[in-house]
């Protein structure tokens, strides 16, 4: 498992327009990278869209916002296009970034264990550092808390 104070694992990931985004382009930014299971379910979603409700609020501060899923491009186009999603949204159907995060793990849901993402959000510095983990997040809640921790580190 992924520690405080070491330092992100990178990684390159097509974002929803097919281009490859790394981690460590975004050096000298703090970034919120956040992993969600799944494209237009109604948690994913309410995350999403609060994150974009309060994006200019992360701009204004120099805050990068990362989603990542295992959805594919086009499920990702179609995903920011319906609710106006303003930040990058990378496509990880191998499992890279999911895995090397630790946020790939055993879900039990009606009885019923299999392997899913466990809803989770990373701060990572401007030296790509893990400032913050947040295992098992709200999905209405997360976007605030997110702000509600970077001004207090401020």
């Amino acid at each position: 498992m992924l520690e405080i104070k070491t330092k992100a694992p990178d990684f390159t990931l097509p974002d929803k327009d097919g281009n490859s985004v790394s981690l460590s382009q975004f050096a000298g930014k703090k970034v919120v990278l956040y992993f969600y299971p799944k494209d237009n379910t109604p948690g994913c979603t309410r995350q999403a869209c609060a994150f974009a409700g309060l994006y200019d609020q992360f701009k204004q501060r120099g805050v990068e916002v990362i989603g990542i899923s295992k959805d594919s491009v086009a499920s990702h186009i179609k995903f920011a296009e319906k609710h106006k999603l303003p930040f990058i949204l990378l496509s990880d159907p191998e499992l890279i970034a999911i895995k090397a995060y630790g946020v790939w793990q055993e879900k039990k849901m009606c009885g019923k264990v299999s392997m899913g993402v466990v809803r989770t959000t990373f701060i990572i510095d401007e030296q790509g550092n893990i400032e913050k983990i947040m295992p098992k997040v709200k999905p209405d809640t997360n976007a605030e808390e997110i702000l509600n921790a970077l001004a207090k580190s401020e």
